[in-house]
């Protein structure tokens, strides 16, 4: 094996292992907190078993900074599934921060138990009565969720920067 192909192979086990490891993390950390809380009944902060379908949306107003990190953290470490807000997307249109954020929100918060806990971000979202759906853009209630899929997220997914990063390195080492 020449020189050139261990370092392609060590560049590529440290990129894998990272993503691996990372990936793993993350479904440890979801696991972690879907771990059900014995409460006495009605379950407390769970909106829809007390009083109808509730969802959460971003706040307008709130700093377009914390809004993002919000967002970035839901669509990452979060597993919310945002797909539906990706390029092409039935909730891509509008292309607003509010309104990708209050997709992922939503997402999270129905996976999450409905719990006035998993619709906080940080004081970036709240919980609404009146469903946020438009056109073909359906928002997640409790019955419909699916199961997320946060390695198919692209534009908000923080692992695709490693990507560019082993790239970059790559191209930076035969470019020598």
């Amino acid at each position: 094996m020449s020189n050139n192909n261990i370092w392609v192979f060590i560049c590529l086990f440290f990129l894998e292992t990272h993503l691996v490891m990372g990936r793993g993390i993350a479904v440890q950390e979801k696991a972690d907190a879907a771990i059900p809380v014995t409460t006495m009944s009605p379950p407390e902060g769970n909106t829809t078993f007390l009083g109808g379908t509730s969802w959460c949306v971003a706040l307008p107003g709130v700093s377009q900074a914390d809004l993002q990190n919000a967002l970035d953290w839901a669509c990452g470490l979060g597993m919310a599934d945002c797909t539906a807000i990706q390029g092409g997307g039935p909730c891509y249109d509008p292309d607003t921060l509010v309104s990708h954020a209050s997709y992922a929100f939503n997402s999270y918060y129905q996976q999450n138990g409905n719990s006035d806990v998993a619709c906080n971000f940080g004081g970036t979202a709240t919980l609404t009565r009146k469903n946020p759906s438009y056109g073909k853009c359906n928002y997640a209630t409790s019955g419909s969720v699916r199961s997320s899929n946060a390695a198919s997220m692209g534009k908000h997914n923080p692992s695709f920067k490693w990507w560019k990063l082993a790239v970059l390195i790559l191209l930076f080492y035969y470019g020598r």
